[in-house]
């Protein structure tokens, strides 16, 4: 609070440090990070990093616990310019869970990682047959969907899910996707990376694929 109110009335805590405190990200090292609706006139000060957003709208802040910061949908936006790509796509998924809005600001480029790319990739190689990508089941985004088999695949990198916030997320998305009838397949960063014929040996048993 004390880092929003040295910037300005008019300002609010955004892009990483507005992640942690809606619980979409753990806190990050450094600066404090604040958006002012402004191109000019404040300096930044120890410990905050000052963001001039003259696109920074009245309806793109709220106040949570007290404090003025970016909504959700326009902090997911601002990550996208700010933090690596696996960050964005956590911080997406922590927002989905929680049931926040994330309105037309977060855009899906039908890719959220190069992890999923490499993943693609593998199919399309080995001949496998071409999965939805990115699509959303009931509450969730699934990384990748076969409708007909209503086989689902997650590709995770491990250094971000081990213990991070999204780690119970993953749990409980892949209970209510089997409920909802889904077979979940979840593989790893080093898995897809070094391990591709084992993983899609696994791909073929849930397609139903013959070697």
């Amino acid at each position: 609070m004390a880092a929003v109110l040295a910037s300005g009335a008019d300002a609010a805590l955004s892009h990483g440090s507005a992640a942690a405190l809606w619980g979409l990200l753990r806190p990050l090292r450094g600066p404090v990070d604040v958006s002012v609706p402004t191109q000019a006139g404040r300096t930044s000060r120890t410990g905050i990093r000052l963001h001039r957003c003259a696109s920074l709208d009245l309806d793109q802040v709220t106040h949570h616990r007290g404090i003025p910061v970016t909504t959700p949908a326009r902090t997911i936006a601002d990550l996208q310019t700010s933090v690596p790509p696996r960050l964005v796509r956590r911080a997406t998924r922590q927002a989905e869970m929680k049931g926040f809005s994330l309105g037309s600001s977060v855009e899906a480029d039908g890719m959220r990682s190069d992890l999923e790319r490499d993943f693609l990739r593998l199919c399309r190689r080995h001949g496998l047959p071409a999965p939805r990508v990115n699509v959303r089941i009931g509450r969730w985004t699934v990384d990748f969907l076969w409708p007909a088999e209503r086989l689902v695949v997650e590709t995770d990198s491990h250094r971000w899910h081990r213990g991070s916030v999204a780690f119970e997320d993953d749990h409980a998305r892949d209970l209510d996707l089997r409920q909802r009838g889904y077979a979940v397949r979840r593989f790893t960063e080093r898995q897809v990376r070094e391990d591709a014929p084992r993983v899609v040996a696994d791909l073929r048993d849930a397609l139903r694929l013959s070697s």
